[in-house]
């Protein structure tokens, strides 16, 4: 057998999401062939800055604005309608549509994004923080083997004997929570033909031309949505997302086997954020909470609304290290932290006066332990301009105790940094690792 070398990357958030992945996964489509978006639904908005213009995406894999061929494989649950208004959107741009779409995605449905804000309102303190899009109730219904997938949005006799069925037990059920509700059937069936009937030339087997894609030599990035510690499995359950948002969704979400998947390349936030419930043991909610999300512009993409922030923790990093079997990382908004003086890391957890060995997974643990932490100097603020004029000159042209907060990452997590960000741009960016893709 004729060894082919590996031309994939797979770029995975470490923490709670946000960590700039869309970024980085447009630096890298400059290099690629595709872009493949492999888990999560329009619940994971991502920002990309291009020559000054600024894209929020929430389905639309990074690669768009450059007229890469993008693909959204079969781990994605798709809103047909938020698809459609991001290629509108696109194309109102002047650019070029390449866009793959998995026949076998599941579809989000109206009565899914009911059930959702239902459901999560009578959780009580179990509830997960939905962004309420509908992306658990869609996923659910997928490993129940009822869902309805873009093979059968396509083909309007098959959505329709698979509808009603769905549609029927959807309001049966919602209607244990709400008895007013009542959406009429053929209103949502014409709505979502037409939604096929729009979205028809871009569906395609992803899995077989992706694989033929990667055996002939194509450059692909995998794009994560969410990160690492939200994932279904093994992230802080119930206090995340309905998805694995880690490598090990992605031969699952694509079809793609794990021996072609390539460099795993991991993204850290230079402090932490989250949103919604769930525990967040370096929560900040003073002053210094506020200076960071001010800098940082931490407000979601999807819904706007403001995000948890607090110290970075790297003992949960080693954590989603070890899940994902990263081979480098990736620093962002160092520049985020400038002015705060001084800067806190943790580094292990503290439970009844013993360090633990490991991030503990169960919320019920995490609720008991006590973070430790290590001290930093900070750095002085600089202008947008000044942080784009560092980028340029490199690395050694980092504040001094920058350059002291990255060392420690590395040695502590025992990895190599392959690049930092300081600022939004896909210019301000500094390449330690060459060749990555």
């Amino acid at each position: 057998m004729i060894e082919k070398k590996n031309n994939n990357i797979a770029i995975i958030g470490m923490s709670w999401g946000d960590e700039g992945k869309g970024k980085f996964c447009d630096y890298l489509a400059q290099k690629a062939d595709i872009v493949v978006r492999f888990n999560g639904g329009n619940n994971a908005g991502h920002t990309v800055v291009s020559d000054g213009i600024k894209y929020k995406f929430k389905l639309m894999p990074s690669g768009g604005p450059l007229e890469k061929e993008v693909i959204i494989a079969n781990g994605c649950v798709v809103d047909p309608k938020v698809l459609l208004d991001e290629i509108e959107n696109l194309k109102k741009l002047g650019k070029k549509i390449n866009l793959k779409l998995s026949s076998t995605s599941h579809i989000i449905f109206p009565f899914h994004k009911v059930l959702d804000g239902l459901e999560e309102e009578s959780k009580g303190k179990y509830s997960a923080g939905t962004t309420k899009r509908g992306i658990g109730p869609t996923y659910s219904d997928k490993a129940a083997r009822w869902g309805i997938r873009t093979f059968d949005l396509i083909n309007p006799q098959l959505l329709k004997s698979k509808l009603e069925k769905l549609y029927k037990i959807k309001k049966d059920l919602i209607n244990l929570y709400d008895s007013h509700w009542d959406t009429d059937f053929n209103s949502i069936y014409e709505e979502y033909k037409s939604y096929g009937d729009r979205l028809k030339p871009y569906v395609i087997d992803t899995a077989y031309y992706l694989n033929k894609a990667i055996d002939s030599g194509k450059k692909i990035v995998f794009e994560g949505a969410q990160g690492t510690l939200l994932g279904i499995d093994h992230g802080m359950y119930p206090f995340g997302t309905s998805s694995n948002a880690n490598a090990l969704g992605i031969s699952a979400g694509t079809g793609v086997p794990s021996k072609k998947i390539g460099k795993i390349i991991g993204v850290i936030k230079a402090y932490t954020s989250r949103v919604g419930g769930g525990l967040f043991p370096t929560e900040l909610t003073n002053s210094i909470a506020e200076k960071i999300r001010d800098q940082g512009k931490e407000y979601g993409t999807v819904t706007g609304r403001p995000r948890r922030v607090g110290w970075l923790d790297l003992f949960n990093i080693k954590y989603s290290i070890m899940i994902n079997g990263v081979d480098s990382v990736i620093i962002t908004l160092l520049d985020a932290l400038e002015g705060i003086n001084p800067l806190k890391i943790c580094t292990a957890y503290e439970l009844e006066g013993r360090l633990l060995e490991s991030w503990p997974i169960q919320s019920e643990i995490i609720e008991q332990c006590k973070p430790l932490y290590n001290t930093f100097n900070g750095w002085e603020p600089k202008t947008s301009e000044e942080w784009s004029e560092i980028a340029k000159q490199g690395f050694n042209a980092l504040p001094l105790a920058m350059k002291t907060y990255i060392q420690f990452i590395k040695d502590e997590l025992q990895t190599d940094i392959a690049m930092i960000s300081i600022g939004p741009d896909r210019n301000d960016t500094i390449v330690l690792e060459e060749n990555l893709l």
